[in-house]
């Protein structure tokens, strides 16, 4: 495959008819049950999906953003959601500072078994008294014989029930005033139960799938899992943020569509005063609105994937994307709500699965607020404002 536009279709094609074999009972049943969704991991597994962004040489099938980037919102829209997306994502994208700073010998050991779906790994980053500000988490790693030894807390993370692996972010060297985010290191570190007591967080939305509090006493990590060099392990992150925020839009444009499939069907059905209610304007009005916007947030994400994969900045893109896709989401899915009144508060409608779970994507991997912040600063050129 070398032309991208094909390769966008394809890709669309094919993953849109693998995940819609899972149906949104299946989700329903997940949801319920808080049962991680290994038969849908498991299919990904084996249509080689999950080594989407992994390149060939290591067991992936080296796509570009555009096509990853379909594929999660295919996923998404499939009715699986943030449960399925976040089932995948966390294959496809944590593993990028790997592939980009891991030495040779970390990525002939970990991405094949990563493409395959034999390693489950999770993302360390994320502190409670940190919040945003990255450059303030208290995690330390000290200097030992053979490695290092960390210690300290981490929260909402995914996948720790599970996973065998972490990346791990932690402080090496005291913060400083004038380079904040440098003297953190990032290390491909071992879910070691013994040295790290794993919390679940109950929570509103995705309960398939494990988000949890991390308190690390005394973990040891070697040598040769640090990845890259000490002390600039932020900055190997900031490479995977703009795929992760494109990647985010784009399942909150899934979920929305999700919604909005199941509002329409509903709105040519329910028959009220002799008329289905899709007759009325009222009704109409916003669906269609919405599917507009969702389009457009789908043009926004494909831009500032593109950018991406020719290697071209693409910070405001990545930034808007995010935004468009969350809000554009959130919206379809509260529309749905609304169309269908009563009967969206019972479960086997699947609406209310769906707004709970795109209602993350406006905090979450980074508030609206955030993104607003951004592009007033680095776009508009106004002021820093937080």
């Amino acid at each position: 495959m070398t032309d991208p536009e094909s390769n966008v279709e394809i890709v669309r094609k094919a993953t849109r008819e693998l995940a819609r074999k899972f149906d949104h009972d299946y989700w329903l049943d997940k949801d319920r049950n808080h049962e991680y969704p290994w038969e849908f991991v498991k299919a990904f597994a084996a249509g080689g999906w999950l080594g989407a962004m992994i390149p060939e040489e290591y067991g992936g099938i080296g796509l570009g953003l555009e096509e990853a980037a379909v594929m999660m919102g295919e996923i998404s829209a499939s009715g699986a959601g943030m449960a399925g997306g976040s089932a995948i994502h966390f294959y496809v994208f944590p593993p990028a500072p790997i592939v980009k700073y891991g030495s040779e010998e970390m990525k002939r050991e970990y991405l094949p078994k990563l493409a395959a779906g034999e390693l489950l790994m999770a993302f360390g980053v994320t502190e409670p008294d940190a919040g945003v500000d990255t450059s303030r988490i208290k995690t330390k790693a000290a200097k030992v014989e053979g490695g290092w030894k960390v210690n300290g807390k981490k929260v909402f993370i995914t996948n720790a029930q599970n996973a065998q692996k972490i990346l791990l972010l932690a402080r090496t060297s005291p913060r400083r005033e004038d380079k904040p985010l440098y003297g953190m290191s990032l290390f491909l570190a071992d879910l070691d139960r013994d040295a790290i007591t794993v919390r679940e967080i109950e929570k509103l939305g995705r309960a398939a799938i494990d988000t949890n509090e991390l308190f690390i006493d005394d973990l040891f990590v070697p040598e040769d899992r640090l990845v890259g060099e000490v002390d600039k392990g932020f900055y190997y992150l900031l490479d995977g943020l703009n795929p992760e925020r494109i990647v985010v839009g784009m399942e909150g444009i899934g979920l929305g569509r999700a919604a909005l499939d199941i509002a329409t069907e509903y709105a040519k059905n329910r028959v009220v005063f002799d008329r289905p209610i899709g007759q009325n304007q009222a009704v109409a009005h916003p669906l269609a609105d919405s599917w507009i916007r969702l389009e457009a947030a789908e043009g926004m994400v494909m831009r500032a994937a593109r950018l991406f994969d020719e290697g071209k900045p693409c910070g405001p893109e990545a930034a808007a994307a995010k935004y468009l896709g969350a809000e554009g989401g959130f919206e379809a899915c509260d529309r749905a709500f609304s169309t269908l009144g009563g009967y969206a508060y019972a479960k086997e409608y699947h609406v209310e699965r769906l707004w709970r779970e795109v209602r993350l994507l406006r905090n979450a991997p980074f508030s609206q607020e955030m993104v607003r912040n951004y592009v007033s600063q680095q776009v508009l050129g106004l002021p820093r404002s937080y």
